[in-house]
């Protein structure tokens, strides 16, 4: 098989027709092609022409040279007239979005850059012949400019630049100080070029340029060449930290003498003494901090850290973690934040200095990352601290009102939430206190997605919730449905997330096809709070009663049709999520003081709820890739690490401001914690080991069992040092029964259907022993959290994530970012294989080497991404660290071409694998499966070494699919394979 030919490169030599400004920004206008309508045109956005001066950014020109390039190879008509219009149009509004999007406070662009964006624009389109004419009237001007200069013998006048000071003046450029800055930026890191980033730099630079706008040029330089290495994303943060120090010290006065990292080097301390001082002036820091040994703090501060960023990882802290004056300006450095965290988690320690040091060692070095609530709020005047709540929700208005109230003050300050909403009476049922009907708990679920819309805790990160609803409540069809984009949008939430609390009985009647009966929860309060073989007897009988007619809403269907619906809903919108009540609750080392009605907002949190207890976890992520060596796991600096982490996030619950009664009283008294890891594929990338293998299923289970024994074990720890939680008296831990122990509870609580691993390599016996002497500090002890944002300030894989892709762009609140995967550029160059084609190879294959010739066989196993793993493995990985877990995973599934068998069997072999919750459904459009398929047959060798084929669900065997579970989406889909 050939390479097919991938779209042309952006070219960095001049070409093309001027496509960019006029003296004032006019207004981007359709009717300026012959239309109505206008649209934004991107604020202070200026471009560099080829003469070096400098003009206002006008789409308008990018329209006329692309309709030329049009016209020319489609014609005039009427018809080619009307579909250049309206295409032109489109695709002009696409370059401006991108150039928007690389720079939203507005700077400067090359007339190239623009020229660039468009020929990428008409290739994504597959508009190929008029690219192609595009870049053929590229190279004929570029010729016509170039015979001109050689024409011209008149020598040419040296034209140094200047800069525009604050105050208006100006002085000329001073280049020797920039060369010294892509020097440091670029020093000790192998394949990048200092040289270029200059020449790049200059091109952008025009005189009179604001001298803030400098150091963005530089930034922007780096990072147009993140795709080539991504070594250069480091020398892009370490230039966008020039500009960070600049702006911090600047607010402080104390930029004098301080050019360059090195510089700041020698005068951090001081810095860190003014900078806590000042944040404390402004309330925007507690004023306690500084009542702290400041001197001591600052000498343990290490600068070079502040080296070890990648651009996405410091754009992200600077956009949305530092502390920052009302104004917007930052003065917080990356070694002075990670400080101000660990100081804060800290303040009620005894040997409060000793400890923050040892916490911010922890943090700055990247072995563990807190979650973001704590990133954000430590140290400050309310420091809410925690990730996650859980909500149950009353049945009656007044009830239902508060617990939305309590959404948004838990929102306000950057919780997500997880509202269990099965309490609710549904459509039809009676009302005592107005004799009428209810209409069921759709229209307060718009209420609920609305408040989340509203308080989007402070511009931070939107507001987030995710509602639960059990599967047998009566409005579970409508509850399907409101993620939807079609119907009465008034019964629609599009922007709250939706999951199933799915009932063991249920996936057995399933199994089984048999037939299932919908109630209302105000008829059958009881199963609210049942599960196992409770559930199951107490369901009968209202199945028996409804039979006989004693039930006044009710409602009989096929437990088959409503699992397809299920599936169907979450592959069309992507939701409801499914999760599983049983294992939460079989296995839940608190089950003697209540029942888990909900998961969180990301699926992993599994803590109880009532009307009195709002439940509270508290989150912080091991980095496993840096407790790997060529060796394996490095078990001895993982345990160090544990035992810190432990410490960090059982000192929340104290420290930490509650807004809600109902919160401080659970956090108290269960003190639970979510320890869980990131950089799981980094790990396996470091070691070696396809994610698609049975070796990571192994390193999958070996590696939780390491995290587990030793957060157990730093738990019992800090119970003798501080007391056992208060609420330990009849939990599992007291009666001996570690998480390994309570898969045997799921079992009989089940009655079948479990397939689960319980092998085991550590001494858990004298740890069980140990914890029934001394107790546990914490109820709870981990949860593997998705870790979207700290992994990208730590800079590796999210959670427990495949790689998505090798080479892609990644969005979010900072703007859009270019990520390569470091492991892959680094296993080609050392073959030989990393240039130019290879990376525009990667940018027509959409990330994947799968069908790039030149990529040996090893490395395209190594190096498959998430939607060529088979999702099986997902769950299989999953399973094996299920076992070790007290609370769960956010767990995504990745299918590339999703059919209704496919999903029938995959989510059946998540229950019969012992799974407590899974997460987000991703599937593929069809223009990437074209480009990215594997070899069906060498997948499946893979997988036979974990049982093969899709499983049926039989109660005996626990394992293989069930009857007629071929036809939810497709009635005749072919075979899974």
């Amino acid at each position: 098989m050939s390479t097919p030919v991938p779209p042309r490169a952006a070219s960095p030599e001049p070409r093309e027709p001027d496509l960019a400004a006029r003296e004032s920004t006019p207004h981007f206008s359709r009717q300026s092609a012959g239309g109505a309508g206008t649209a934004q045109t991107p604020g202070r956005l200026q471009v560099i022409r080829r003469n070096g001066q400098a003009t206002a950014f006008d789409p308008n020109k990018i329209m006329v040279a692309m309709t030329k390039a049009f016209l020319a190879v489609e014609g005039g008509s009427a018809a080619a007239s009307s579909r250049v219009h309206d295409r032109v149009h489109e695709l002009t509004e696409q370059v401006a979005s991108a150039l928007t999007r690389r720079l939203p406070g507005g700077g400067i662009v090359h007339i190239e850059d623009i020229q660039d964006q468009v020929e990428l624009a008409l290739m994504r389109a597959g508009e190929h012949k008029v690219a192609r004419d595009y870049v053929l009237y590229r190279e004929e001007r570029a010729r016509e400019r170039a015979h001109q200069a050689a024409a011209d013998t008149t020598p040419a006048a040296a034209h140094p630049l200047h800069v525009t000071l604050a105050d208006g003046s100006t002085r000329p450029l001073d280049v020797a100080r920039m060369g010294r800055l892509v020097d440091e930026a670029c020093r000790e890191l192998a394949g990048v070029d200092a040289a270029a980033i200059l020449t790049d730099t200059t091109r952008n630079l025009f005189d009179g340029v604001r001298e803030a706008d400098v150091g963005q040029a530089l930034v922007m330089s780096a990072r147009t060449l993140i795709e080539t290495d991504p070594a250069y994303s480091q020398v892009a943060a370490r230039l966008l930290l020039d500009l960070l120090r600049r702006e911090t010290l600047g607010y402080l006065e104390m930029a004098v003498g301080v050019e360059t990292q090195a510089d700041l080097a020698e005068r951090y301390g001081d810095y860190f003494s003014a900078y806590i001082r000042r944040a404390g002036d402004l309330e925007l820091l507690d004023r306690q901090l500084a009542r702290f040994d400041l001197a001591r703090l600052g000498a343990a501060l290490r600068p070079e850290r502040d080296l070890q960023f990648n651009y996405l990882g410091l754009q992200t802290l600077y956009d949305r973690y530092f502390i920052h004056t009302a104004a917007g300006l930052r003065f917080e450095l990356p070694q002075a934040f990670f400080m101000r965290v660990a100081m804060g988690l800290a303040i009620n320690e005894i040997e409060r200095e000793e400890r923050a040091i040892e916490f911010y060692e922890l943090l700055s070095s990247f072995a563990f990352m807190s979650s973001t609530p704590t990133l954000f709020n430590s140290g400050t005047l309310r420091p809410q601290l925690s990730s996650c709540f859980l909500t149950s929700v009353p049945d009656d208005l007044d009830g239902i009102y508060s617990a939305i109230k309590d959404n948004a003050l838990l929102s306000k300050f950057a919780g997500g939430l997880g509202n269990d909403w099965t309490r609710v009476r549904g459509m039809g049922a009676h009302i005592k206190g107005t004799n009428g009907r209810s209409q069921g708990v759709v229209p307060f679920l718009k209420v609920a997605n609305d408040t989340a819309v509203a308080v989007n805790q402070g511009g931070k990160r939107k507001g987030a919730v995710c509602a639960y609803l059990e599967t047998w409540h009566i409005d579970i069809e409508e509850f399907l449905d409101l993620r939807k984009n079609t119907g009465d949008d008034r019964r629609r939430t599009h922007d709250m997330n939706t999951a199933n609390w799915v009932p063991d009985l249920f996936m057995k009647r399933v199994a089984e096809d048999q037939q299932w009966t919908l109630f209302s929860p105000d008829e059958t309060p009881d199963l609210h709070d049942l599960m196992g073989q409770a559930f199951e007897t107490a369901y009968t009988a209202y199945e028996a009663r409804a039979e006989r007619g004693e039930m006044k809403v009710s409602k009989r269907i096929k437990a088959l049709d409503l699992w397809r619906k299920m599936l169907a809903m979450l592959f069309e919108t992507g939701h409801p999520w499914i999760a599983f009540k049983d294992p939460c609750n079989l296995r839940y080392t608190n089950q003697h003081v209540g029942t888990v009605h909900s998961s969180n907002l990301c699926t992993e949190i599994t803590l109880h709820t009532n009307d009195q207890e709002i439940a509270v976890c508290n989150l912080g992520s091991v980095n496993l890739a840096a407790h790997v060596t060529d060796q394996g796991l490095d078990t001895k600096r993982l345990q160090a690490t544990v035992r810190t982490a432990m410490r960090m996030l059982d000192n929340v619950i104290d420290y930490n401001f509650y807004n809600v009664p109902q919160a401080r009283k659970s956090n108290l008294r269960h003190r639970p914690v979510g320890l869980g890891i990131m950089g799981f594929q980094d790990a396996l990338y470091q070691l070696r080991i396809p994610y698609e293998s049975q070796d990571a299923v192994q390193f999958a289970d070996t590696s939780m069992e390491y995290l587990s024994y030793y957060a157990i074990g730093a738990s019992a720890d800090l119970a003798e040092e501080r007391g056992r939680y208060p609420s330990f008296t009849g939990s599992l831990w007291s009666r001996g029964i570690l998480p390994l122990d309570s898969i045997q509870l799921l079992a009989e609580g089940r009655g079948g259907y479990l397939q689960m691993d319980t092998s085991h390599t550590l001494d858990w016996d004298s740890l069980r022993s140990r914890v029934q002497t001394v107790g546990m500090r914490n109820s709870n002890c981990m949860a593997i959290a998705p870790t979207a944002t700290i992994s990208n300030i730590v800079g590796v894989s999210q959670s427990i994530e495949p790689t998505y892709q090798n080479l892609f762009v990644k969005s979010n609140l900072s703007g859009e970012f270019t990520v390569v995967n470091p492991y892959l550029v680094a296993d080609l160059k050392e073959r030989g294989l990393w240039d130019a084609v290879m990376v525009n190879d990667l940018k027509y294959f959409d990330g994947s080497v799968q069908q790039i010739d030149r990529i040996p066989d090893e490395l395209k196993g190594l190096y498959a991404t998430a939607f060529e793993v088979d999702a099986r493995w997902l769950i299989e990985a999953g399973s094996r660290r299920q076992k070790w877990l007290d609370q769960a995973q956010s767990l995504n599934l990745y299918l590339r071409e999703p059919s209704g068998k496919k999903l029938d069997n995959l989510y059946k072999l998540a229950w019969v694998r012992g799974l407590k919750t899974t997460y987000y459904l991703r599937s593929m459009g069809a223009t990437h499966v074209e480009k990215s398929t594997m070899d069906d047959a060498s997948k499946a060798n893979r997988l036979s070494a974990v049982g093969g084929s899709y499983i049926t669900l039989d109660k005996d065997k626990g394992n293989g699919a069930a009857p007629k579970a071929c036809s939810i989406l497709e009635p005749e889909c072919e075979s899974c394979q």
